[in-house]
């Protein structure tokens, strides 16, 4: 599912999986995306939140009060959380709403702050981050600006053959969806399995995001 995205954008997942397992995490949540975001110094995403006043030791701060360091060491391939897979989702909408034909890390955020309610908008505003204006600060700029895709004829601007290719974006969405579902795998025998609320799902108090094998995970 990762053919639109950008180096860069590709990019931060790596650095999301990383994030998870240096806090010890079983799973990769939106927080650890957050920090992924902030991570790639030369993305659209990371230098609009260091323009903000954010930076990573702070970020991380704030997602280690939200959900803190797991005691186990996870190796291998960690799946993503259903609230992280949304963020996903959502970066391939913005990105079809703003008829770009790519997806770089400004869509990732913004698919980040439209989903709003996982520890990676969380720890944005637990760190005072304003989350609206962040959302219209990448909306004013990407009407003027767009990451390049690495490699050649990665965008095509304009025409007929631009709609035509959003088209076909637009009707692959419920297939990524379904990949991304897919990429779930059950939990090892010895691990006990509490479900993660979904994504919009909503108590009082606020039910852990994520309990399963590790501290709560977005």
């Amino acid at each position: 599912m990762f053919e639109r995205f950008t180096d860069r954008a590709r990019r931060i997942v790596l650095l999301a999986q990383e994030e998870a397992k240096k806090l010890g995490h079983q799973r990769i949540g939106t927080e650890h995306v957050l920090l992924g975001l902030i991570r790639e110094n030369e993305g659209a995403a990371g230098k609009l939140l260091r323009e903000e006043g954010l930076d990573l030791e702070s970020l991380r701060a704030a997602v280690e009060r939200l959900a803190p360091r797991g005691s186990g060491s996870p190796g291998g391939h960690l799946n993503f959380t259903p609230r992280a897979k949304k963020v996903l989702e959502l970066s391939l909408r913005e990105s079809l709403t703003l008829r770009h034909a790519h997806i770089g890390t400004e869509h990732i955020l913004l698919g980040l702050l439209r989903e709003g309610e996982g520890l990676g908008a969380q720890a944005l505003a637990a760190s005072g981050a304003d989350l609206g204006r962040i959302r219209a600060k990448i909306l004013e700029e990407s009407r003027f600006r767009r990451e390049e895709w690495g490699r050649p004829g990665g965008f095509v601007a304009g025409g007929l053959s631009i709609t035509a290719r959003l088209d076909r974006l637009q009707e692959s969405v419920d297939r990524i969806e379904r990949r991304l579902d897919a990429m779930n795998v059950p939990p090892a025998p010895d691990t006990p399995a509490v479900p993660e609320p979904e994504p919009g799902a909503r108590s009082t108090p606020p039910p852990p995001e994520d309990v399963a094998g590790g501290p709560p995970s977005a």
